[in-house]
């Protein structure tokens, strides 16, 4: 048996195959020489291993591709199984307040440990330095060509990430690649309103591209480069093949407060009954941090409550709840990249994770065009379709 990546997916699906069918020999191929390197910087080396959702059909709405065709898989092996198999083998899991979870030690060590040593515990072999070059149908199964050799196996796991060279090779042989692009970054933008204020973030913010009409609302995050945080991400992973073709240039609209405008509109007519005589710029309000309030305030600083005009409140209003910034280009998410694109989703069956074009041929995670937006949801796509695919990989004598 052969699994084709080092990767989360690749590894979770030979130690649960290995635990299947103990008699198998796998082999695990891997073009580097570094293994479960997206594992050890996920998280911000925490390893973010999935997130707090149990419910299948909630779960598959943070995916922008793939909703549909998880729904079935992860009412199989979901949130709680993961947990489980974590805790049963040596590495317990705690939640935090946003719903994501990580290994109790706060280290993706804990992981990559529990990876390898099981490994090492059912004798699986792993070839490093072994380029995936090609794969040949045979009588009684499948060739792996690769740069060290050829390897005979009656079945073939892609577990191999997003790998261009993959797809390339999976494409000569008839599977169709969704164009990759990329997901799940961050928003350039120069503007004075925000130049001074990297590090401010707003607990809730809603963020919508009219242009693509799309909108997303959670924390926000305000950047050296531009703004972050989980609204401005979610944006990036439902508009990542929209966002691509404008090149990354288009203007959106922020409502700091978070509220509807009819809501903003009478607490603040409220604020300015009560505090008339109060400087507008020292009353902040909606959770906005006094800096950015002050920042979007522009030619009101300075004013009393109770002296703005119509117009001005009017501006107010604007300014907090309709704020139009120019984005220029993008930037990659911390040290983590995701790709939208890969085996496209209908040349798989999603009850075995097998080609509907190869036999005996099976793909899991991001090889396929499945991606998540951020919180452990690609991670969970990635145990869910490994897994999957190691329950029929181990249904040979």
């Amino acid at each position: 048996m052969v699994v084709i990546g080092g990767g989360a997916a690749g590894f979770f699906g030979a130690i649960n195959l290995a635990e299947m069918h103990q008699e198998l020999k796998i082999t695990i191929i891997e073009r580097s020489d570094k293994l479960l390197s997206k594992v050890l910087i996920s998280g911000g080396g925490r390893c973010n291993v999935t997130n707090g959702c149990w419910d299948p059909s909630e779960l598959v709405l943070n995916y922008p591709r793939g909703q549909k065709e998880l729904r079935g898989p992860f009412n199989k092996f979901c949130t709680g199984d993961t947990v489980d198999w974590f805790e049963t083998h040596g590495v317990p899991l705690k939640i935090e307040d946003d719903n994501r979870m990580f290994p109790a030690s706060n280290s993706s060590q804990t992981i990559i440990d529990c990876f390898l040593n099981l490994a090492k515990e059912y004798r699986i072999e792993i070839r490093t330095k072994t380029s995936f070059k090609g794969l040949n149908q045979l009588e009684d199964g499948l060739e792996v060509v690769t740069s060290q050799g050829k390897i005979k196996a009656q079945k073939v796991l892609v577990a191999a990430g997003s790998s261009p060279v993959i797809w390339n090779i999976f494409k000569s042989l008839g599977h169709t690649i969704v164009n990759p692009v990329p997901s799940l970054f961050t928003f350039n933008i120069r503007d004075g309103r925000i130049k001074n204020l990297p590090g401010l973030s707003v607990p809730l913010a809603k963020v919508s591209i009219p242009e693509i009409k799309m909108q997303a609302e959670g924390p926000l995050l305000i950047t050296h480069w531009g703004m972050s945080g989980p609204a401005i991400l979610k944006l990036s992973a439902f508009g990542a093949r929209e966002l691509a073709k404008l090149n990354y240039k288009t203007h959106i609209e922020i409502n700091f407060t978070g509220l509807e405008l009819e809501e903003v509109e009478h607490e603040f007519l409220n604020a300015v009954a009560i505090f008339p005589d109060k400087l507008i710029d020292n009353h902040a309000m909606f959770n906005i941090p006094k800096r950015l309030w002050k920042s979007l305030l522009n030619a009101n600083v300075g004013k009393k409550m109770g002296h703005l005009n119509e117009k001005e409140i009017k501006g107010v209003l604007q300014a907090v709840t309709k704020a139009e910034f120019k984005v220029n280009g993008k930037s990659t998410f911390k040290d983590e990249f995701v790709t939208a694109g890969g085996i496209d989703l209908k040349e798989v069956d999603f009850r075995t994770m097998e080609s509907k074009l190869i036999p005996n041929l099976y793909f899991a995670g991001e090889v396929l065009d499945i991606d998540a937006i951020t919180g452990g949801f690609n991670f969970q796509a990635a145990w869910t379709t490994s897994y999957l695919a190691a329950q029929q990989l181990a249904k040979i004598p």
